[in-house]
């Protein structure tokens, strides 16, 4: 709205400032040159066009014109005049010339009135002894170019508006495009040896393909060996693989088709990019997955990431566009806006707009935002900052009496923003509002009039008012867990003795993504580390956009592609890289603990071994419920059926068949112990564990399940109905149950989320063990509950945004707290000197 009532028009060609100005202002400004200036008032009538121009001239002159200026010569009408048809011309009616002074005000509006209308709203002045013309418009269209703006509306800034969006990206602002990074993964390989491993392409090794008849003839015309290694070629070669021939020439390519025999083929080599594009258009919807593999998201050529068009992205105020705006930091938006330079009708129109600006930049100030750009996109937020940004909104209403739910609104904030977090919750309060925060954060507990503690344990084990009431009530009651850490009569250890870098370093120079510019980064190998920082320090962009991926890429063979680095040392110690994010462990309720820890398989097997199971020749199979044969076929082994209503959400019943148990009757026959397969998926792991006691394959997989904190869960539990700590934990489980190669590096971004300071306990125990395995364990994370347990730290900074993503401290937290530039040392210090 404000760009839209106050914004200044520029050529998104030329840079040129575009006015729409009247005819009282044109004559106003002309008043303003130095009295006895000779002016002449010209109609560019033809700007640039091919012709002779015939009819244009012989209008003009039946019109009683008698000059005219053609590529900046003067001619008189009355002469014989031709131009040359095939240049490009520029003609000039002289409408009008007059000498600058008093009492000319109606001849000059008469005159300017003339010209507009022969050339479409255009007026050049000539005033002679100046070398430049000055130019008028009474469109919003620049004079040179032609390029002209309609009426500035809102609807031209939304990307979301297809009047405002990028036609070329549709206001996405990037393209997903093929690229070369993925098709070509490994350029020391040559193409013999399988350099291109993009579908279509990887049988061009081979001698009796298609493709590969086609490059080694490309390779004899254009003189290279597809013997030679990839990152040996010239960069023409490369232009000339990926691109394809420029030069209109054909390839003669003899090949023996199935269809036709020995024939001789003439073709033009398209280049692998363009020949992946075409293959991904004409493919299947069940095909198109696998080439997106070989895709990444490329900045839009045309409105350079920005997503409007350029004649939006031309209006400015006070200099800058709308793009450039929504770029700045809502730290840096506060200056902007406070500090604009408006002339006096800028100011009363944008007034009202900018006050409400200004106010909601300081809701997001208020709830710890400050260091996001407006730009940022909503799927980057974390789930906190998602939910701030929405708290800062409600604050914005100033409604009262509203009862507002919220829940883990401190997820992703760090201690030196929690007490503004606090302070935002306390004003809701304050107008006249109920708050109901579901929280695990230990400020907040301190911060609020009434605590409901539910337990006493978790899933089957827990649903029950433990206590409630004032902090010191929480505090007092001995049956709370959450008590029992809030008084400190439970708490997790800080370790007597962390352990040491042993010289082994996994060394990452010149990282350049996002706030990082140019950042070197060290991490010792066979150590817990944390990675600390203020919210938007840049902690996610280094440990996931850039060294999980260079990891993933390098150790795993991954097709993905990290941010912008300049080298990393120390790849040799490590074998390979796991990320423990607290994403689904699957997508359809037919996933569960059971089937993604792998005890599912062992347990078919032991009920395949039953004698019940041989007497039937049942195999593992047919305990399945995934595969025909065992299954309830009325449901396909779903155990429910989905009822879909149209217009109102699908409605999920039982099978009235199984009765929800997902096997035939026959399959359910088979007992060991006295218990069929589907009864063993509705036990909880602390059931099953009792259960399969004498069996040790199984009862291992369990214990590691029950030793992270999931005891309460069931085996067949659909792994939909999972949170994301739940899944994190069965990942970590998983883990836990492999055998350690000692060389594996795990990474885990903020995994207290969702933890009770107990899961938390637990959690740091398994970490602790992964590590004592000899594995590297890198961590993203606040809580320091986990900070104060490392045995390295690498604090990030200082602020958020712009001004973070430079390394503030590393080593032990007793060496971090030393740091004065430290926030994360200033909030652990006083947890390490309640140890002392």
């Amino acid at each position: 709205l404000l760009f839209a009532r106050i914004g200044v028009p520029h050529c998104p060609n030329c840079g040129r400032r575009i006015e729409k100005q009247t005819v009282d202002q044109m004559v106003d400004q002309l008043h303003e040159l130095p009295e006895g200036s000779r002016i002449q008032l010209l109609a560019p009538v033809v700007r640039g066009r091919k012709g002779r121009h015939e009819k244009v001239l012989e209008s003009a002159k039946r019109s009683g014109f008698v000059r005219v200026y053609i590529d900046g010569s003067l001619y008189q009408l009355e002469e014989t005049i031709e131009l040359d048809k095939n240049k490009k011309h520029d003609i000039e009616i002289v409408v009008d010339r007059l000498i600058i002074r008093e009492g000319l005000r109606q001849r000059m509006t008469d005159s300017i009135e003339t010209a507009l209308k022969l050339s479409d709203g255009l007026l050049m002045v000539e005033v002679t002894g100046e070398p430049e013309r000055l130019v008028f418009s009474q469109n919003f269209a620049c004079p040179d170019c032609g390029i002209s703006v309609e009426e500035l509306q809102p609807r031209m800034f939304s990307f979301n508006n297809p009047v405002g969006a990028c036609p070329e990206c549709t206001g996405i602002g990037y393209l997903m495009k093929f690229d070369p990074e993925l098709v070509i993964p490994d350029p020391s390989l040559s193409i013999m040896q399988g350099a291109i491993t993009a579908p279509g392409w990887m049988s061009c090794n081979q001698p009796d393909s298609w493709t590969y008849k086609m490059l080694e003839q490309l390779s004899m015309k254009y003189h290279f060996s597809l013997e030679t290694p990839m990152n040996e070629l010239p960069e023409k070669i490369w232009d000339l693989l990926l691109y394809g021939m420029k030069d209109g020439q054909k390839l003669k390519i003899d090949y023996n088709s199935r269809f036709s025999g020995q024939k001789t083929f003439e073709v033009e080599f398209e280049g692998l990019l363009k020949n992946l594009h075409r293959r991904y258009q004409e493919a299947s919807d069940s095909v198109k997955p696998e080439y997106e593999t070989f895709m990444t998201n490329l900045e839009c050529p045309v409105c350079k990431g920005q997503r409007l068009r350029p004649e939006a992205l031309g209006v400015r105020v006070c200099d800058k566009n709308i793009a450039a705006v929504t770029e700045m930091s809502v730290r840096d938006l506060t200056d902007f806006f406070s500090n604009m330079k408006l002339t006096r009708t800028q100011q009363l129109i944008a007034s009202q707009i900018l006050k409400e600006l200004r106010a909601r930049i300081g809701f997001l100030k208020d709830v710890g935002l400050d260091y996001l750009t407006l730009s940022r996109s909503a799927g980057t937020l974390s789930g906190g900052e998602a939910q701030r940004i929405r708290l800062a909104t409600q604050i914005g209403s100033g409604l009262m009496g509203v009862l507002y739910i919220l829940d883990e609104p401190s997820i992703g904030l760090h201690q030196r923003d929690n007490a503004k977090l606090l302070k935002t919750l306390r004003h809701l309060k304050e107008l006249g509002n109920t708050l109901l925060v579901v929280e695990h954060d230990e400020d907040t507990m301190r911060a609020a009039d009434h605590i409901v503690d539910i337990g006493p344990g978790a899933g089957v084990n827990g649903g029950k008012l433990v206590c409630q009431g004032t902090l010191e009530d929480i505090i007092n009651c001995k049956e709370s867990l959450t008590g029992d850490y809030l008084s400190g009569r439970k708490k997790i250890i800080i370790p007597k003795n962390r352990r040491r870098p042993d010289g082994r370093w996994l060394k990452l120079y010149g990282a350049k993504q996002n706030n990082l510019d140019g950042t070197d980064f060290a991490v010792p190998l066979g150590l817990f580390t944390c990675v600390t920082g203020v919210s938007g320090s840049g902690k996610s962009t280094f440990v996931n956009e850039i060294l999980y991926k260079i990891l993933a890429k390098q150790l795993n063979h991954a097709r993905i592609r990290a941010g912008r680095y300049d080298r990393i040392e120390g790849l040799e110690h490590l074998d390979k890289v796991i990320n423990i994010d607290q994403s689904p462990i699957g997508r359809t309720p037919r996933s569960n603990p059971a089937t993604y820890t792998g005890l599912f398989d062992m347990i078919r097997d032991l009920y395949a071994s039953t004698q019940d199971a041989k007497v039937r020749g049942y195999q593992k199979g047919r305990f399945s419920f995934n595969i025909k044969g065992g299954r309830c076929e009325a449901c396909s082994g779903d155990g429910i059926l989905k009822i879909e209503m149209h217009f109102l959400p699908d409605v999920y019943v039982p099978c009235e068949v199984c009765h929800g148990q997902r096997y035939n009757r026959e399959t359910l026959e088979v007992k060991y112990h006295g218990k069929s397969i589907a009864d063993v998926l509705d036990m909880t792991v602390e059931e099953a564990l009792s259960f399969f006691e004498n069996v040790p394959r199984i009862k291992s997989k369990l214990q590691t399940l029950y030793d992270v904190g999931l005891s309460y869960i069931k085996l067949g539990q659909p792994s939909t109905t999972l949170s994301g700590g739940e899944a994190q934990r069965v990942k970590l489980a998983t883990e836990l149950s492999r055998r350690s190669t000692g060389r594996t590096i795990y990474i885990l971004d903020e995994p207290t989320t969702g933890l009770h300071f107990a899961d938390v306990h637990k959690l740091v125990d398994i970490l602790q063990a992964l590590t004592d395995g000899g594995n590297t364990v890198l961590v993203i994370e606040h809580n320091l509950d986990v900070v104060k347990t490392a045995d390295y730290i690498i604090d990030l900074g200082p602020e958020g945004g712009d001004r973070g993503g430079q390394v503030v401290a590393t080593g032990t937290p007793e060496e971090v707290v030393k740091v004065p530039a430290s926030y994360t040392g200033q909030f652990l210090k006083p947890i390490l000197e309640k140890r002392g």
